[in-house]
């Protein structure tokens, strides 16, 4: 399922003019077929009009096979459109559905305003998409108008699935994620404003108005005043899931992030109630990430969803998991030696107070201060920053929250004799007196270690608004549901602030009186058990391989003797690749790679390039002498390439997931690594490689408590040691944010021009022309084209000269008219100009220096992005 934070909350499209219809559900569109080795579903676009008169932009796919099918509707999340989902379509399809998606109002190629799920027109546009399956020829049918059909979708689409499945009882089975069940508790908790994550939805959407004209009044009310009135409330709950809970009752798959302080735990818990209530099916699955970033674990959510459906919708007596999951970080991949996550299970959902545990606090009576303007805000999480949020960074063991001495009250327990985990909702009781009516506090509980560092688990607090405060009220604090383990030594740390970041808190001044009533209760669900982490494969198939491999070295010794050959006119090439090929199968006349051929110099950052299924990680594989191919061959500095071959020493590669010891650390496991390889220890320049890490004291903790980034970053230093001629990364950049990305730009360009070479395979097709010098692109397992960047960009014969503000009509006029210029057209920031055949770039620039056009930048018009789409057909 693709649910990428960025996509959920990305700016939407431009509208585009839609193909007209004139009556209910009128069709324009055409069919697109693509011809492949592996055939493609089949994908038809098409303009659907409502009864109102907005039309919403679809896509519908179908693989080949005759027979009626279940159907699938995909929705996309906030500020996304329906192109967010072409590829779980696309999977969903060859597995045997038929799936639609379409782009919500004001989003996307659809018209329309946003409603926010509006009952009235986005979950009535479901029902006619659903209208629309009935007819189709290949959707399997419960009885007249009524196909067989199961929705998914994540954050907003989420809702519209759970919102579709209460208005309409033709929806089969759901499969919502990260999304809300009351949108009112989520943006006004407790009667507080989440200030920051509602601006990012309504900036996301377009502005004010691109959304109904009473949401738009609504969100501004509530904006100035910093209070959530009665009517803010009651128009977002109709828009919510919870205003027909008594009507879903169909079978739930509910995702939740553990990440995520938009729409937290706590919505999908009161969704599972409700749902189980009605005595339909309901299980749940606590993924890593969220919207403030994290692991959303994509092909495991998508594969169970898919299994979901299989059980549901197909009837087949497929497994669709436990009850509950939960994702916690450690383990090893037995495959490949990857860390990953572990799954934590049981058979039944535990809720979020299941078997508590009540835990002493102690402190004062403490006096605390709201200070005028609500400023400086305490900090936790930042609304928006998706990948690069604070949440990922409190699961490292790292203390990022801040609050303001004076304008906060702690409360701690003691240290923690034995390892605690906690899993759901911790509750406390505090007694509160303000100065003014009403107190408006942010709790927080605290993991806070020996040395006094703390760590707030994801980044999560409650804000609680107390009315009648100033008589004094005691109230009970229910702070935020995670899943997370104090380490024993550690003590857990209750904190009630004044203010923060995230939300709207009185600009009056004000000082609360804070003190504790009782212990703190902490669930702890020992029904959820952890898979044991195993031991790595090698330990139990090593000694029994090495006896294997030495009988098979003796019984082949005189065929390894036929091996081609070193080609001495090579050895200084560092890779040189004719006519490979890969089968699927040995039988199989579908190909991976199929008479593939291209050559990398010294000196070069190569960028391999291509869609899914392309055939590059296949490639890889060879060249790391992983697989054999099935023709054509590898060299290596004029050496074939085979398992073991001893070239190889000369080859550093992070393809499938380095294979770190988790509880060892991060240098710990670069040494270990080094040390297995037999070279001594001062070929290894480890500080160059920690340089290139940049993980500073990270790099003595273990890695189990590495985010992804972390990894990422720890696994090519891993492969750089050695400093390695040939350097072969599969996407090295995963995980990284901005900065991190710039500087792995920098350490490649720099690493190749000592004159050693890197191959990148990557998707960031910006980042892949700013840091490689040549292209390799690849479409269905065949070479598109190979060369230089530039020449595949194509400078072609238009320029886009920067001039960073617009020139006057006279000095345009001038360009227009020297020699060699076909024509000057003045942009909003310089001039596009296209050269007549002979002319050169460098010539231009000296007429336009000599005119005095203040030159800031010349480039070709078209972008790699536009050159890859072109190549590839559209096919990515």
């Amino acid at each position: 399922m693709d649910l990428r934070v960025s996509r959920l909350l990305k700016r939407p499209r431009r509208a585009a003019a839609a193909l007209g219809a004139a009556v209910l559900l009128a069709v324009t569109g055409t069919w697109t077929a693509t011809a492949s080795d592996t055939p493609r579903p089949h994908r038809t676009d098409r303009v659907l009009t409502m009864t109102d008169g907005t039309r919403v932009d679809t896509s519908y796919f179908t693989s080949g096979g005759g027979g009626r099918r279940p159907a699938v509707l995909l929705a996309h999340g906030f500020g996304g459109s329906k192109d967010d989902l072409r590829a779980q379509a696309e999977d969903l399809a060859g597995h045997g559905y038929a799936v639609l998606t379409w782009s919500a109002r004001g989003f996307g190629h659809s018209t329309g305003r946003i409603g926010l799920n509006d009952p009235a027109h986005e979950v009535t546009d479901v029902s006619r998409l659903i209208d629309w399956l009935a007819t189709r020829p290949e959707v399997r049918l419960d009885k007249p108008g009524d196909p067989r059909v199961g929705m998914a979708g994540g954050s907003y689409g989420g809702a519209i699935s759970l919102l579709a499945a209460g208005h309409d009882p033709r929806v089969d089975a759901i499969a919502p994620a990260v999304t809300y069940w009351d949108l009112a508790d989520a943006l006004f908790p407790n009667g507080v404003f989440k200030r920051l994550w509602t601006g990012v939805f309504f900036n996301s959407g377009g502005g004010c108005g691109k959304f109904e004209p009473a949401l738009c009044a609504m969100y501004q009310r509530v904006a100035q005043s910093g209070v959530p009135d009665a009517d803010a409330r009651v128009l977002l709950r109709r828009r919510s899931p919870a205003a027909v809970a008594d009507r879903i009752k169909v079978p739930t798959l509910l995702f939740q992030g553990q990440t995520d302080s938009l729409f937290t735990l706590a919505q999908s818990d009161a969704a599972e109630r409700a749902i189980r209530a009605n005595g339909a099916p309901v299980k749940v699955d606590w993924i890593a990430g969220g919207h403030d970033g994290g692991d959303l674990e994509t092909g495991r959510v998508q594969g169970r969803v898919r299994d979901w459906f299989d059980h549901y919708l197909k009837g087949r007596p497929v497994g669709t998991g436990p009850a509950f999951r939960v994702t916690r970080t450690g383990g090893v991949d037995s495959t490949d030696g990857s860390t990953r996550s572990r799954g934590a299970t049981a058979d039944a959902y535990p809720g979020l107070r299941g078997d508590p545990r009540t835990i002493a606090l102690t402190g004062r009576e403490q006096r605390v201060a709201n200070p005028a303007g609500a400023s400086p805000p305490a900090v936790s999480a930042l609304p928006g920053l998706g990948g690069g949020g604070l949440a990922q960074l409190s699961a490292l063991g790292t203390g990022v929250s801040l609050d303001f001495p004076g304008q906060y009250a702690r409360f701690d327990a003691p240290p923690q004799r034995t390892a605690l985990r906690i899993t759901g909702t911790p509750t406390a009781r505090v007694h509160v007196r303000s100065t003014s009516a009403d107190a408006v506090l942010f709790a927080k509980l605290y993991d806070v270690g020996p040395g006094g560092g703390q760590v707030l688990p994801g980044q999560l607090v409650t804000p609680l608004r107390i009315t009648g405060a100033k008589a004094g009220k005691d109230v009970t604090v229910t702070l935020p549901p995670v899943d997370h383990e104090v380490q024993q030594g550690h003590h857990l740390r209750l904190v009630l602030a004044a203010t923060d970041l995230g939300y709207a808190s009185p600009t009056a001044p004000a000082t609360y009186t804070v003190s504790v009533r009782g212990p703190l209760s902490v669930p702890t669900a020992p029904a959820v058990t952890t898979a044991a982490t195993p031991l790595p494969a090698w330990v139990w198939w090593l000694p029994l391989a090495g006896a294997g491999t030495a009988l098979a070295l003796l019984l082949t010794a005189r065929r390894r003797t036929t091996a081609p050959a070193p080609d001495p006119g090579l050895a200084h090439v560092p890779l040189v690749i004719t006519g490979l090929s890969k089968r699927y199968a040995k039988s199989s006349d579908r190909y991976a790679v199929r008479d593939l051929a291209f050559r990398v110099e010294k000196g070069q950052v190569l960028g391999l390039l291509g869609p899914n299924g392309a055939g590059k990680t296949t490639t890889l594989r060879m060249l790391m002498g992983l697989i054999r191919p099935d023709g054509g061959e590898i060299r290596v500095f004029g050496h074939a390439v085979r398992p073991g071959a001893p070239v190889l020493s000369r080859v550093g590669a992070f393809v499938e997931g380095a294979g770190f010891l988790p509880h060892l650390t991060g240098r710990e496991n670069l040494e270990l690594y080094w040390r297995a390889t037999g070279r001594p220890p001062e070929d290894a320049h480890l500080a160059e490689a920690l340089e290139i890490a940049g993980l500073g004291d990270a790099l003595a903790r273990a890695v189990r408590t590495y985010s992804q980034g972390m990894r990422q970053r720890l696994a090519i230093a891993q492969a750089m040691l050695g400093l390695p001629d040939l350097l072969i990364l599969d996407e090295p950049t995963n995980g990284l944010d901005p900065p991190q990305i710039r500087e792995m730009r920098e350490v490649l360009i720099r690493y190749a021009a000592a004159g050693r070479t890197v191959i990148v395979s990557s998707h960031l097709l910006a980042e892949v022309e700013q840091s490689c010098t040549h292209l390799v692109v690849m479409d269905r397992g065949r070479l598109v084209q190979a060369g230089p960047v530039q020449e595949i960009v194509g400078s072609g014969d238009t320029l886009l000269v920067g001039t960073g503000t617009p020139l006057a009509d006279p000095v345009v006029d001038k360009v227009a008219a020297l020699d060699g210029i076909a024509s000057a057209v003045r942009t909003e920031d310089g001039l596009l100009i296209r050269l007549e055949p002979g002319n050169t770039a460098g010539a231009l620039v000296v007429d336009l220096v000599r005119l005095e056009v203040p030159v800031l930048s010349v480039g070709p018009h078209r972008r790699l992005e536009d050159a890859f789409l072109t190549l590839i057909g559209g096919s990515a």
